[in-house]
């Protein structure tokens, strides 16, 4: 507001120095002005919305600028110099004239640019993918700044001087970026400089499926903090047999999914998407419901299932929409019973156990803290979106959990909330500042031998920053991104996968053993924290449920309110926990059982708890996701072909036109099933 407050006093300030005329005024008042622009554009992009919105935006403002300026001209002029004023105002007019066709062209070339299909990692090469044109010319607030500053500028030295040369030199300066803008937008137009049109882009995707011939696909669309579903699932979909692909709707999304080398389709239109009931593809595998995934369930060629991003005991793992998908793949008999306790319409013939492929990366328990000090990890769930008090233990617990932990001198904290906490509930945002406010505290009490930076962690992020970030030009639109990751380089996947755990190492060496930490980045991610940690704290969620892979000691927190037995069989995942309450009364009795294994009663409840949760260890999860895709596709192929044959009895008028059985099961095996329109 104080931003706003300066920008109306330096207007009010020039309309003043205009009028009067005063020209140190006048100076000062329209050099604040655009001072304040600057600043708006820079760090205040959220005024400068609520601005546009009242209709002063960038434009009116620039106007309104500049118009002031002439009337201070006027006020100072003499008689015989108001022709060669008229001339500054008409160059003026022809600015701003060219800034709106600037504008105009502008979005045209935005919308030939915009194509019905957003690729990577698949060669795009004949779509004619060209760079983007300057940001500088797609954004109208700065462009009008930064071409029109010549103009203000001569018009300010032309109100100090008197010299109405000042000013046209300005003016001209102006009108000549412009010109050279329009003409670098005009030249985008020519058909020569077109990307390929709608249809040729979409004779080219059925060229490509026809090609690449995919058999099954994670299909994925939400919003932008919802990508970590998606790449959750990346690992275990490139190690499938067959031909995998990605499957997207928001165009967004495609630049959110993490370095991979499966070929990855968005398809925003639905019209567009329904090209896949023509293809090879079998299955889709969805790792979340959202609001798109009942158009691509239209597809009767296809088979979907389930997956799920994670799993607990909460309402939301056993959603009624989860019905509507073919089948639903849970990680062991407990996800089996949820859904079979919940009648939600899922039937257990459609329930199949598969485990969780992504822990594989999580090391299984290896006895009791050998150092100085025993690392907890504190992983608290968001709000979530139902009001439940009991969802999240940062709001009532929270802090006293962690003064609890931050007061054992042998304890050393890694605290990682939820991306989404805060984001519902201002409480939990909050208490969650607080926490880390707390941790910090700690840190400046506590002193430690820092490691010797030897520039290890340095090159081990620069080495997966280059491998899983491809450099784009501040300008370049979704055209040009498809362009630079047309092709992904041979075996990047696997590079990433060693140059994660390498950079994972070096991070962790790099820290000193007695330091709190607060883990917020996407790196380290979840599961190297769980490998460092002796104990994990947390909510009902799928982290306790992941986290039992290991083995490891774990506590819930109670904030439901219910007594702690009625807790333990309302969410089996607590049932080999240590419950804490709110006041974290039981912290010391949970770290003593953590250090001295002989005290953990626990232990044969969390192995029998981990075959109910995340089924057997063998055959590993990785054998069983790829051996029910493999059905999934199967049972799809064999429905093409009872369709085939039951197309051919319903339309006997057809069966010289129709393939043969032989035919019709090679089509069928394939995937590639045409019906008549």
């Amino acid at each position: 507001m104080l931003v706003v407050a300066v920008l109306g006093a330096a207007f009010a300030a020039q309309a003043v120095a205009a009028l009067r005329p005063h020209v140190p005024l006048l100076l000062a008042a329209t050099a604040t002005s655009l001072l304040v622009e600057g600043v708006l554009h820079r760090w205040q992009r959220g005024m400068v919305s609520v601005f546009a919105k009242s209709h002063a935006d960038i434009t009116v403002r620039h106007v309104l600028r500049d118009l002031l300026l002439v009337v201070g001209l006027l006020r100072l002029s003499e008689q015989d110099r108001e022709t060669a004023y008229a001339a500054l105002v008409a160059g003026l007019l022809v600015f701003y004239t060219l800034h709106c066709a600037i504008q105009a062209v502008s979005v045209l070339v935005r919308r030939i640019r915009t194509l019905p299909v957003v690729t990577r990692n698949i060669d795009a090469s004949a779509l004619r993918l060209s760079p983007a044109p300057s940001a500088l010319l797609r954004r109208p607030g700065q462009r009008l700044l930064v071409f029109g500053m010549p103009s203000t500028a001569g018009l300010l030295a032309t109100a100090v001087t008197g010299e109405p040369r000042y000013a046209a030199f300005g003016i001209a300066v102006s009108l000549g970026l412009s010109l050279k803008g329009l003409y670098d937008l005009l030249v985008l137009l020519l058909p020569s400089r077109r990307p390929a049109g709608e249809q040729e882009v979409l004779d080219w995707f059925d060229a490509w499926l026809a090609e690449y011939r995919p058999t099954v696909g994670l299909y994925f669309s939400g919003g932008a903090s919802s990508a970590y579903q998606a790449n959750m699932w990346l690992e275990p979909l490139a190690k499938l047999r067959g031909r995998p692909v990605i499957v997207l709707r928001e165009r967004f999304m495609v630049q959110k999914i993490a370095a991979t080398d499966v070929p990855i389709i968005c398809l925003p239109k639905v019209t567009t998407l329904m090209r896949l009931e023509q293809s090879t593809l079998q299955a889709l595998i969805h790792p979340s419901n959202s609001g798109k995934t009942s158009q691509v369930l239209r597809i009767p060629t296809l088979k979907h299932t389930f997956v799920n991003h994670g799993e607990s005991d909460k309402l939301s793992s056993c959603n009624p929409y989860a019905k509507a998908y073919d089948e639903v793949w849970v990680a062991g008999p407990a996800a089996r019973e949820r859904y079979a306790t919940a009648e939600v319409g899922v039937e257990d013939k459609d329930v199949r156990e598969i485990g969780r492929p992504q822990l594989d990366a999580v090391r299984p328990y290896a006895g009791p803290p050998t150092g100085p000090y025993t690392t907890v990890l504190y992983a608290p769930t968001w709000e979530g979106w139902d009001g439940n008090p009991g969802n999240t233990s940062v709001i009532e617990a929270g802090e006293n959990l962690v003064r609890a932990l931050l007061a054992d001198p042998g304890v050393r904290l890694l605290y990682k909330p939820h991306p989404l906490t805060g984001s519902v509930d201002a409480r939990a945002g909050a208490a969650d500042l607080r926490i880390r406010e707390l941790v910090r505290a700690a840190n400046r009490e506590r002193t430690g031998e820092r490691p010797t930076d030897d520039g290890e962690l340095a090159r081990r992020t620069q080495e997966l920053d280059r491998l899983t970030t491809t450099a784009f030009r501040s300008a370049a639109d979704q055209v040009e991104r498809m362009l630079l990751q047309s092709t992904p380089e041979p075996g990047r996947a696997e590079a990433v996968v060693r140059a994660t755990a390498a950079w994972e190492r070096a991070y962790w060496a790099s820290l000193p053993t007695s330091e709190h930490q607060v883990v917020t980045d996407a790196r380290p991610a979840l599961y190297t924290c769980f490998n460092q940690a002796d104990l994990l704290i947390s909510d009902v969620s799928s982290v306790v449920s992941d986290f039992l892979a290991s083995g490891k000691p774990y506590a819930v927190a109670n904030t439901s309110g219910l007594d702690e037995e009625v807790f333990r069989t309302a969410f089996p995942t607590a049932g080999a926990a240590t419950v804490l309450t709110p006041d974290a009364a039981g912290m010391p009795a949970l770290l003593d059982a953590v250090r001295h294994p002989e005290r953990d009663e626990l232990a044969d409840a969390r192995a029998a708890l981990k075959r109910r949760l995340l089924g057997p260890d063998e055959p590993t999860s990785q054998v069983r996701f790829n051996a029910a895709v493999q059905a999934l596709c199967s049972v799809a192929r064999e429905h093409r072909t009872r369709m085939a044959d039951r197309l051919a009895a319903e339309l006997p008028g057809q069966r010289q036109e129709s393939p043969s059985a032989p035919e019709r099961e090679t089509a069928a095996t394939s995937g590639v099933l045409t019906l008549p329109r």
